[in-house]
């Protein structure tokens, strides 16, 4: 027993490794409790076990490490911290748990994987589990197979990894063991449920009998997918759902789970790749070139078998596929033809995506080959070039297939096209971009007018598909020219195309319908849809040409998407005849304008024109025959009409119908001739260029430019040439470049630049330099060919350009178009926009003829020299040809040859002619990414530094090309990055540190560099884990730092760390991605408000429109109106100042800022997502304000936005703000939402210095706080850190008068943000380099400690006052200044603990201090606070309420201004504030808000029997501390009245640290319990009354009974009154019944603390007040809940007995309360719920089993609960088994067992009786060596200082036990100094105990009304018999005789002493030996006199002036105020 003291005494951590294994199953046991306790899964409890969880796993002992497994488990559920440990004890399972024979163990074991995994830690416990498959026991084999089948079935295939799993799965088939065998088994049929038939080709080589069993199984499972069922901790939203659907049922679960499909397994992931080059015949290539056929035929045979493989490892296959490409393309024998082919397919399919290099060369000689008629050649080829694809991308082999669509050969045209309809069905929208259908649809169209029929029905499979991937809409605008039978052929194909089973092509299906609904949901006429309208119609629509088809045609237009706006936009109008034309005009226009046409007189001529002008205007759009109209205006004269003002009068009427009407290309060629023609007129050009820019807008500019363009240069006219190309310019602008087809018309171009006429070559000059604008460097090319002069005049034009960016494109922009624009723009984005289109018009040079074999042969011949004769031939070629097509023959395979010469100057050679090939081949360049590409990469790797810097210059001339999408695609990045070479690492990763910046979307290949980048970090040289470091928060941006993190689980445990660490600091340095780019999505989505209009929602299109045009009142029409009106509008822009000016006036009246729905909730959450870069800087870097501008542009007016970032005009910033502050009022709600950026603008202009716009600002803050303070808004944390310090930067400003406003903000600042939390703030402002600024933030901080108290001193006061106190020693005088005032503004709040407070001062410093402090201490008298002081608290106690959502007592501020009545409450209001600062630690919540109270006259006026008190109560003796003499009595009633949160805010002030409040509060309450049918009003409220009240008792306990400062007297007035309270409250048993257990358990916990407090009977009367609580503790144990109590007392037990450090008298007393509870069982059980009260004692029975409980000092625990039960077996009879039901196992303990071995002998129950019975004779017969160990026990207590007390209490006990004890042998060898003082102790005791049972319960104590419960005789009343029966008792057993009679029992009843006869000392039953009426009377009048002089001297020192020292003057000031309240209500 020495050695189980010894470690008993140790911490639970020191005991789970202590080398007893008794002690580690105890601190297990004690671990798993502790655990299951702590609630913080971050407390730091948790991290002293994080090295020892192993061992609990891998104890020796089988018991212990049972238990320990139970603690590990709860560890592993609970801990924050346990994910580290996973691999360890993961690791400990499986090897010292899974080969345990219990089964318990294993499955412990088992669930601790399981719960790892539940914790994010999957593939750790997934590799150990497989690691423990390879282990020699069978056992352990056998449990990790079960564990990760176990783990599959409920968390599924996401979560657990297959690839691993079915790898090692075959060799548990071959294990010699069964139970390994069965396992496997069981596994692969869960598998199988997961991945179905992907599982079938890893397990083809087991055993045939095993596979047979496997098939039978499979087939028996159920066809549905199997779903999760357990979930990681990140997947709690998952979880949610999945129990709804559980609830739901199964159907619609099974519906639900539609939008979310489990991810298809690829079987080929699940295969190991076969190695097969080396595999091949050694004369292979030999044999391939033999001239017999069946020679070669050998060679490929053995090469189809080894292809047949179905994964292979990647390699150099270049010689391979050479080889196989030149027997497809020149093997005349057809079989071996076919035999290459298939072994091409078999190499793709096998290599996948590393076959994707050779995809290039192969293409174009399958696709030759086609010309084979044979079937099988052709299938074979098929199969070949299909696969082909699948390892590629359609962009890298469109050229080649572009190549032969116009083949001579139908063969080849028919399979090309093929081909690609096969192609297409693997794509989707994203990978069949537009720009791939524009390349391809013009060779479709062509084949599609073929003569060969099989030709023709390839084309229309090839654009059915195309149609049914991306939708019709997507398609018809390149279908325009085709009639409709051909159209009807198209879709009739895309209606039989089944798409492939991927997400793409679903997704395609479903859009493709919406898009052919969209448009006549826009227009109701039509029925046809837009793509059979876009076809020219024949002869028989002609008379519907000008109506509803035009409808249907516009809409279709308006909602089609693509580059050229004509194709998109418009539709094909047939030319009608003159006759038709007339007639439809006639019905539109007047007769006599119609007649006077072709008048000869020229004014009959210009009024016919002002009367079609006006019918024109008047006319609605869908009524505008445009066609008929411009045809009128062509008649004779037409175009050549000789009067300028019919002319002019004429070209305007042109552009109004091309505005108005449905302007059509058809109707557009009527009017160009007569435009261009007049364009050079000096009087009518304007008009005709006004015209132009009309047809433009209708037609688009693309279209209209080159018609206008080819149209003048047919001219001789220099002049309209010369306009023609300035209209051109200007048109440019305004439009945009997008869609202009440059070919169209730079042979113009080039003939206006050689023409005589100069202001021809200068017009045409000039429009080069806007082209220039669009389309930059690569525009000059056209023009090299040109004079030196005049390229030298072109280049200089260039150079003006230079530097400028593209103006705003704001006419042809409808929403469609922009949002087209903007798809654009993204597909565009990689591939360097539109850059590349113009790269694509430059002629280019076929050169594969060029590289001959000869030239190829010489750069691989062994002579350097000669191979640098290769190099050079290909250099000369390529420089020839400048522009070059794709196609380079066998070069590629060439040039990579030489990239790793032996020869460096070759290699550099090499790579100067790859730049070439960039340059020369453009953006076609992609193709070779892989082939070439990459090869450029490893050359990084070279150890000379000029060649990796070549490479570097190389690879970026690739990148400008190409883009960096290509490069990331696929694993030959990884690969690289995988070669352990320094050089290389450190470029790559530096190329992308630099790159993935740039880039908005990466492919998801990139994170398979992420392992590699992760090395990277750790390598041995620096330089590599320097550019690592750099490019990881790249990495980041991209990739998301979850996803980076999860990748760490595969790194050793070593790495992990410094790892996870470097990703923390690259997070918060993560660059945010880049915002689309402006100049292409941006441009044309920002106009006019276009862009805030198109991102609210449908809810807010409406401004644009009428932003255009006003006198449009049908909204129908209003998709069609937006471009229209908006041109006619921008077309008078261009031209006039004037109105412009308008127009931004008319703009500004809208509003400035935009509610865009939960913007500011998306902000917070991107910015804590780390999306975007947080708001946190020195200096605003250019990133920031790029980021505030994006932000803002969804929010802010367009306007507002460019004036605030005006780059150069400080007014106009100025002039915004101001625009803000007008309209904050108005637009009060969008200030809100875009508070966060409003503020962030701020925090950028602080940095500035202009002072114009700082003072500007400040006086907008100074607007703005008192209005968010009046709305009631607070500022979130989001917005106040990304202000807040960099306000404060601006406190330390030069200027006087910054500084004040500055200070004045943040003074209004506290009212709309916490002070406590901008304390922070401005201590950080006190670390400043600024001394002004450090000065300033220390006087601000003395402030807030003024007006707010310590409180709002954070973290703490004292760590803050540290910080402060040392700016006392500052070198600036005035920071000095500043901090020795803060200091004394908080010594006037807390008095002489400001010294403790701030630390060691030296000598110096702390002088100072004190001389200051002694200053103040003159200056400021002690007074109550200044009236402003006072408005400050009861600002702050409004706010306080009002903001803090804790708060208990919640209400508006009082509408009604406050009346000069003088009352109690202003004086109460000045006492709480001078309280408050001298006891600062009250929590703001708790204290009462006098104001709300004082000013609530509504209430008082409703109430009309607030008058009616009994005022003569008043003249009694007053029996409690300020019962009815307190200021805010009078009001109480009308306030619980009105509302129960009177009751919450008073309950709340109950727990108040400061004593005044708290006895305040208790005594309101106090005054409603006493009143009955008051008393009503706290039900609902005593569970929150009860944790106050025990709050209370628990700070009296720690704080206040410590603290010396505080007069004993009146904490012993605050016990009276929680006393009393309580006694009241237990008087009522309606409302004790509602106090829950928990609540009961704290309740009886702290009223035992107190009767055990030896402090306590120190204080006057403490003994009285021991006895109350006697008193009160039998009256909850009676008249409160029967289960709860009981289950309280259970648990309080079990508690008690845990804690090692509790007194063990505390267990004695729960357990005499317990013993009270089990007498009075009969009478009680009927009202307890026996279940609850089982699952307690199972409880308490499991963490105390029988064993643990003998082995404690005392037996009583065990008696006792063993009475228990007996009790209850004895009252219930075997019913009680029934009552387990709660109980969720209940082999976890003893109970059953004991239950049923009790109910099993319930004849014989007077157990109990004999125990309680015989226990003294049992006693008696002790045994002498117990007797001895007992008192030795004793004596060593006596013996020690600390437990002298409780010895002789004990050793008085026992002598009165056991009367005949011996005691002379222990006092035998003491001194005579310790036999006296033991002598003197016991005679003490005894008298104290005598003197104790003496006095009963006082009224001191307990209130009046407390007294009724009759224990307590009063006034002459008789003596209840519980004093004779306590007397009897203690006679009894002074007597040695038994208490167990009737009379006993009745004692007990009356008293509640049922404990066991062993007398345990207990405060509960207090020996009252001598007591009687007399002296009770006696000393209850003495008590009366003493309360009542305590009463006096309370009121003597109070500080309400108002308080009277006697009930008389109290009365009276109660009349006042009631007649005060009368009048209020009158």
């Amino acid at each position: 027993m020495g050695d189980d003291s010894e470690w008993m005494k140790l911490p639970i951590d020191q005991k789970c490794e202590h080398k007893v294994w008794k002690a580690r199953l105890n601190g297990y046991e004690e671990a798993l409790k502790l655990f299951q306790r702590i609630e913080d899964e971050k407390s730091p409890e948790w991290g002293k076990y994080l090295g020892l969880l192993k061992k609990f796993v891998t104890d020796s002992n089988a018991v212990a490490q049972l238990k320990g497994l139970e603690a590990a488990l709860a560890y592993v559920e609970n801990a924050h911290l346990a994910g580290k440990t996973s691999g360890e004890v993961v690791s400990g399972v499986v090897s010292k748990v899974f080969n345990q024979p219990k089964a318990r163990a294993k499955e412990l074991g088992s669930d601790i994987c399981l719960m790892y995994i539940e914790i994010e830690r999957a593939e750790v416990v997934q590799d150990e589990l497989i690691k423990g498959l390879d282990n020699k026991n069978p056992k352990i084999v056998v449990t990790c197979i079960e564990t990760l089948r176990k783990a599959l079935s409920e968390f599924g295939s996401k979560i657990i990894t297959l690839k691993p799993v079915v790898k090692v799965l075959p060799k548990q088939f071959e294990s010699r063991e069964k139970a390994v065998r069965d396992e496997a088994k069981l596994l692969s049929i869960e598998i199988y449920k997961w991945i179905r038939d992907a599982l079938r080709p890893p397990l083809q080589g087991i055993n045939s009998v095993q596979l047979k069993e496997l098939e039978e199984e499979w087939v028996k499972l159920p066809t549905t997918a199997p779903k999760q069922s357990r979930f990681l901790r990140s997947q709690q939203a998952l979880k949610a759902r999945f129990e709804q659907q559980q609830a739901a049922g199964g159907d619609e679960a099974d519906g639900d789970d539609d939008d979310e499909p489990a991810p298809q397994v690829d079987p080929y992931e699940l295969l190991e790749p076969v190695e097969i080059l080396s595999k091949l015949p050694k004369d292979f290539y030999d044999k391939i070139e033999a001239k017999k056929w069946q020679e070669r035929k050998e060679a490929l045979e053995a090469l189809e078998t080894l292809a047949k493989n179905p994964k292979l490892e990647n390699g150099d296959y270049g010689d391979l596929v050479r080889a196989l490409k030149k027997v497809i393309g020149k093997d005349a024998n057809v079989m071996l033809v076919t035999l290459a082919a298939k072994c091409l397919a078999g190499l793709a399919a096998g290599l996948r995506k590393k076959f994707g290099t050779y995809a290039g060369h192969v293409v174009p000689t399958i696709l030759e080959k086609f010309k084979e008629k044979k079937p099988q050649v052709v299938q074979a080829l098929q199969e070949a070039i299909d696969a082909v694809f699948l390892t590629t991308t359609l962009q890298n082999i469109s050229e080649d297939v572009l190549g032969v669509m116009d083949n001579k050969n139908p063969s080849i045209k028919q399979q090309a096209s093929l081909f690609l309809a096969r192609s297409f069905r693997h794509c989707t929208q994203a990978t069949l971009p537009k720009s791939m259908l524009k390349a391809f649809c013009p060779a479709f169209l062509k084949q599609v007018n073929d003569s060969a029929p099989e030709v023709r029905d390839a084309a229309y499979e090839a654009l059915g598909t195309a149609m049914k991937v991306v939708g019709e809409k997507a398609v018809n605008p390149f279908l325009t020219d085709l009639d409709k039978l051909k159209l009807d052929k198209i879709k009739e194909s895309a209606d039989k195309v089944e798409l492939l089973g991927k997400k793409g092509g679903g997704g395609a299906e479903k859009k493709a319908p919406a898009a052919k609904v969209a448009p006549p949901a826009k227009v109701a006429p039509p029925a046809e849809n837009p793509a059979r309208s876009s076809g020219p119609p024949k002869k028989a629509s002609a008379a519907k040409s000008g109506g509803p088809p035009k409808k249907g045609k516009s809409a279709s237009a308006l909602g089609a998407k693509g580059k050229k706006v004509t194709e998109t936009k418009e539709f094909i109008e047939t030319e009608i005849s003159i006759e038709v034309c007339e007639e439809k005009s006639a019905a539109v226009l007047p007769a006599s304008c119609m007649q006077l046409l072709d008048s000869a007189n020229w004014k009959e001529r210009l009024a016919s024109m002002e009367e079609f002008q006006k019918a024109v205007e008047q006319m609605d759009k869908n009524e505008m025959p445009c066609q008929a109209l411009v045809r009128m205006l062509a008649k004779k004269p037409g175009w050549k009409e000789t009067n300028f003002q019919v002319m002019q009068m004429k070209l305007h009427i042109v552009g109004l119908i091309a505005q108005k009407g449905s302007f059509s290309k058809t109707s557009a060629f009527v009017v160009l001739d007569g435009l261009v023609d007049k364009i050079g007129d000096v009087k009518c050009g304007g008009k005709a260029k006004e015209g132009l820019t009309a047809t433009a807008e209708a037609c688009s500019l693309p279209w209209t430019a080159e018609q206008v363009v080819s149209m003048v240069f047919a001219q001789k006219n220099p002049k309209n040439q010369a306009e023609t190309l300035n209209w051109l310019s200007n048109a440019m602008k305004e439009f945009g470049f997008t869609g202009i087809n440059v070919k169209g018309f730079i042979n113009n171009v080039k003939t206006a630049l050689g023409a005589t006429n100069p202001a021809v070559r200068t017009a045409a000059i000039t429009l080069l330099g806007v082209m220039y604008l669009y389309m930059g460097a690569p525009l000059r090319m056209f023009f090299e060919d040109e004079k030196p002069a005049l390229l030298k005049q072109i280049d200089d034009e260039f150079e003006k350009m230079q530097g400028q960016s593209p103006p705003a494109a704001f006419r042809g922009t409808k929403k469609g178009g922009a949002e087209e624009d903007g798809e654009e723009a993204d597909e565009q984005e990689e591939d360097g926009g539109g850059a590349h289109d113009i790269m694509d018009l430059l002629p280019r040079t076929d050169i594969s003829d060029k590289i001959t074999q000869d030239m190829v042969d010489k750069m691989a011949d062994k002579n350097w020299k000669i191979r640098k004769e290769g190099l050079d031939e290909v250099a000369a070629v390529i420089s020839e040809a400048k522009f070059i097509q794709p196609s380079i023959g066998e070069l590629p395979m060439a040039l990579k040859g030489r990239l790793n010469d032996s020869n460096k100057i070759l290699c550099q050679q090499t790579l100067t002619i790859l730049q070439q090939i960039a340059v020369a081949m453009g953006p076609a360049l992609k193709q070779h990414v892989k082939s070439l590409g990459m090869p450029i990469i490893t050359v990084l790797g070279d150890s000379k530094t000029n060649v990796r810097a070549a490479a570097m210059t190389t690879l970026q001339a690739w990148v400008e090309q190409t883009g960096m999408k290509d490069w990331l695609e696929g694993e030959d990045l990884s690969e690289e990055l995988k070669r352990e070479n320094p050089f290389l690492r450190q470029e790559v990763l530096g190329w992308l540190a630099e790159k993935l910046p740039t880039m908005r979307t990466v492919p998801s290949d990139l994170m398979l560099c992420v392992p590699y980048l992760f090395i990277c970090l750790e390598d041995r040289n620096g330089d590599v884990r320097k550019k690592a470091q750099d490019a990881l928060p790249t990495f980041m941006m991209h990739l998301g730092y979850e996803k980076m993190l999860k990748a760490t689980g595969k790194l050793k445990p070593a790495s992990k760390e410094p790892v996870s660490a470097l990703l923390e600091k690259a997070r918060a340095v993560m660059p945010a991605k880049p915002a689309p780019p402006p100049g292409k999505a941006g441009a044309s989505k920002s106009i006019s408000g276009g862009a805030p209009a198109a991102k609210s929602g449908p809810s807010k299109p409406k401004p644009v429109i009428d932003d255009y045009d006003d006198d449009d009142p049908e909204p129908d029409t209003k998709s069609k109106k937006v471009v229209k009106p908006g041109a006619a509008k921008k077309g008078v822009l261009g031209k006039k100042a004037p109105v412009t000016k308008a127009k931004d006036e008319e703009d500004r009246s809208g509003v400035i800022f935009i509610l865009v729905p939960n913007g500011k909730e998306q902000r917070i959450k991107e910015e804590k997502g780390l999306k975007v870069l947080k708001w946190n800087f020195q200096t605003p870097r250019d990133e920031y304000v790029d980021q505030l501008k994006t932000q803002m542009s969804s929010c802010f007016a367009r306007w507002l936005q460019d004036e605030l970032f005006h780059a150069s005009d400080f007014q106009r910033q100025v002039k915004a703000i101001g625009v803000m502050g007008e309209r904050m009022e108005d637009e009060l709600e969008g200030t809100l939402s875009c508070l966060d950026l409003i503020l962030k603008w701020f925090t950028l202009r602080f940095f500035e210095t202009n002072s114009t716009v700082l003072m500007k600002v400040l006086e907008y803050l100074k607007q703005l706080f008192p209005t968010l303070s009046r709305e009631n808004y607070h500022l979130n944390e989001y917005e106040a850190s990304s202000f807040i310090p960099y306000l404060i930067l601006k406190v330390g400003e030069s200027k006087d008068v910054v500084r004040k406003d500055v200070r004045a903000i943040l003074t209004m600042l506290c009212k709309v943000y916490p002070a406590s939390k901008v304390f922070p703030f401005l201590m950080d402002g006190t670390k400043s380099k600024n001394s002004k600024q450090r000065a300033e933030c220390l006087e601000e901080l003395g402030c807030l400690i003024e007006n707010y108290g310590m409180n709002v001193c954070q973290p703490t006061p004292a760590k803050s006052l540290k910080e402060i106190a040392v700016h006392i020693g500052d070198r600036d005088n005035s920071v000095r200044n500043a901090a020795l005032n803060t200091v004394v503004t908080v010594y006037n709040v807390c008095g002489d603990q400001v010294y403790k407070l701030i630390g060691n001062l030296s000598e110096k410093e702390m002088s100072m201090l004190e001389e200051r402090v002694k200053r103040s201490a003159k200056k400021t008298p002690a007074a109550a606070p200044p009236p402003n002081r006072q408005a400050a608290e009861r600002e702050r106690l409004q706010r306080e309420h009002s903001s803090n959502p804790n708060a208990t007592f919640m209400r508006k501020p009082a509408q009604q201004p406050q009346e000069d009545v003088p009352n109690k409450l202003n004086q109460a209001r000045a006492q709480n504030a001078e309280r408050e600062h001298s006891h600062p630690s009250i929590p703001k919540e708790f204290q009462l808000d006098l104001d709300m109270i004082e000013n609530d006259h509504t209430r008082v006026s409703e109430l009309p029997d607030l008058v009616q008190h009994k005022l003569e109560e008043l003249l009694e003796p007053i029996m409690m501390p300020e019962p009815k003499i307190r200021s805010v009595s009078p009001h109480f009633d009308d306030l619980h009245n009105s509302t129960a949160s009177t009751i919450n805010f008073v309950i709340s002030q109950v727990a108040s640290g400061d004593i005044n409040t708290s006895i305040q509060a208790l005594a309101q309450i106090d005054e409603v319990l006493r009143q009955e049918d008051k008393a009503d009003a706290m039900s609902g409220h005593i569970d929150q009354f009860l944790i106050a009240t025990f709050m209370q008792l628990r700070l009296i306990y720690n704080t206040h009974m410590a603290d010396d400062r505080l007069d004993k007297k009146d904490i012993f007035k605050l016990y009276s009154c929680i006393i009393g309270n309580m006694l009241s409250l237990f008087s009522m048993e309606s409302l004790a019944r509602e106090a829950s257990m928990g609540v009961l358990k704290d309740l009886m916990h702290g009223l035992i603390t107190l009767m055990l407090d030896a402090r306590v009977e120190d204080i006057e009367d403490g003994q009285q007040l021991i006895r109350s609580v006697n008193l009160l503790v039998v009256r909850v144990l009676e008249k409160s809940d029967q289960t709860n109590i009981l289950s309280a007392l259970l648990v309080l037990l079990q508690d008690s007995l845990t804690t090692s450090s509790g007194s063990p008298m505390f267990s004695e007393l729960v357990m005499k309360c317990l013993w009270r509870m089990i007498r009075f069982l009969p009478e009680t059980i009927n009202s307890i719920n026996l279940d609850r009260i089982l699952l307690d004692v199972h409880n308490f029975m499991k963490v105390f089993p029988k064993e643990k409980l003998k082995q404690l000092k005392s037996d009583v625990p065990h008696r006792t609960l063993k009475t228990l039960l007996h009790t209850l077996c004895k009252l219930t009879g075997a019913k009680i088994l029934d009552h387990m039901s709660m109980i969720d196992n209940r082999n976890e303990s003893e109970l059953e067992a004991h239950l049923r071995r009790v109910v099993k002998h319930s004849g014989n129950f007077s157990g109990m009786k004999s125990d309680r019975g015989t226990e003294k004779g049992q006693d008696d017969r002790m045994s002498k060596a117990k007797v001895s160990d007992i008192l030795s026990e004793i004596f060593k207590k006596i013996g020690s200082k600390e437990n002298t007390k409780e010895g002789l209490t004990e050793l008085y006990e026992y002598k009165q036990k056991y009367s005949d004890a011996d005691l002379e042998p222990f006092l035998r060898n003491t001194s005579q100094f310790f036999q006296s003082y033991v002598e003197r102790g016991l005679r003490m005791i005894e008298s104290e105990r005598e003197g104790k049972g003496r006095i009963q319960p006082s009224s001191t104590v307990i209130p009046q009304h407390g007294l009724d419960s009759g224990s307590v005789p009063l006034n002459g009343e008789e003596m209840k018999p519980a004093v004779y029966y306590e007397r009897l008792k203690i006679l009894r057993q002074r007597q040695g005789l038994e208490n167990n009679s009737r009379q006993a029992q009745l004692l007990q009843q009356v008293e509640g002493d049922s404990g066991p006869p062993r007398p345990i000392t207990s405060l509960l039953s207090k020996p009252s030996v001598a007591s009687s009426t007399d002296m009770l009377q006696s000393k209850l009048s003495q008590l009366k006199e003493s309360r009542e002089s305590h009463f006096q001297q309370e009121q003597s020192h109070s500080h309400s002036p108002t308080r009277s020292s006697s009930p008389a003057a109290n009365l009276d000031d109660l009349k006042k105020r009631l007649e005060r309240i009368k009048s209020n209500r009158q």
